[in-house]
């Protein structure tokens, strides 16, 4: 069953006069991706923020998120406030960090990923038009990854990791995790078995799906966020973990 979302639902967790944080909700579509009337944090933002902006005001997403991430996501609300973010991203000036929960236990306490990345279905048919690839051709994308706590649940080996990202490719966190041999818990499509992702879509969450995930959502939460605001004032927030990861990590360091 899908959740229910409307602007009561969205936490804002720090704010400016021309820009806002929210903590976006699992499930919840950052942006519409066809006219179907589907539920978005944009369009809810619209819906809050009408009155205020009366017609001379915006909603830019200044990231994004996957739908089943959570956590904190940056939302301008004049085009100046939009440039003047956006040049932070393009000179790498925006300090994100992610906790991620991954199958395994790496024998590493830190590590980082530098492979570019392109959509499989660039190069010919593939099942998955979405799927992201590490591959020559694509774009450049690097990831640092460090363990925050390894741990075991029914006798299974995991660990949660601070992750952060250098780039902002699509799925770059889930396809550099998997990469390394330690996929996202809950990952349909990067996780232990693609065919997660096929079944999904036709059946929904299943007893056997739950056996291979063990989340029925990537287990992965934009944790911290820091910027530079149009005024130059240095803003630092963090959202705290849903509880869906933190009672299946039990603790959250």
């Amino acid at each position: 069953m899908r959740k229910s979302f409307s602007p009561a639902t969205i936490p804002i967790v720090a704010s400016g006069p021309d820009w806002l944080v929210v903590s976006k909700p699992a499930g919840l579509l950052v942006h519409p991706t066809r006219p179907d009337g589907t539920i978005t944090l944009q369009g809810l933002l619209r819906q809050w923020l009408g009155p205020e902006l009366a017609g001379i005001g915006q909603v830019s997403l200044i990231h994004r998120l996957d739908r089943e991430t959570s956590g904190l996501l940056l939302v301008a609300t004049t085009a100046a406030a939009a440039r003047h973010f956006s040049r932070q991203i393009e000179r790498g000036a925006m300090d994100k960090e992610y906790r991620a929960i991954v199958f395994g236990w790496p024998d590493w306490d830190e590590q980082e990923v530098n492979a570019p990345i392109l959509r499989e279905g660039s190069r010919g048919p593939f099942r998955i038009w979405l799927k992201q690839a590490i591959h020559p051709d694509g774009v450049p994308a690097r990831t640092e990854f460090s363990i925050r706590t390894r741990f075991e649940r029914d006798g299974e080996k995991f660990a949660l990791l601070a992750v952060r990202p250098r780039t902002g490719r699509m799925h770059q966190i889930r396809v550099h995790a998997a990469a390394l041999g330690h996929p996202l818990v809950g990952d349909k499509i990067y996780g232990p078995d693609e065919t997660c992702y096929l079944r999904f879509i036709e059946t929904g969450w299943t007893p056997t799906l739950a056996r291979s995930l063990w989340l029925p959502r990537h287990a992965l939460h934009a944790h911290r966020l820091g910027f530079l605001d149009p005024d130059g004032r240095r803003i630092e927030v963090t959202a705290t973990p849903p509880e869906d990861l933190q009672s299946f990590a039990g603790s959250w360091p």
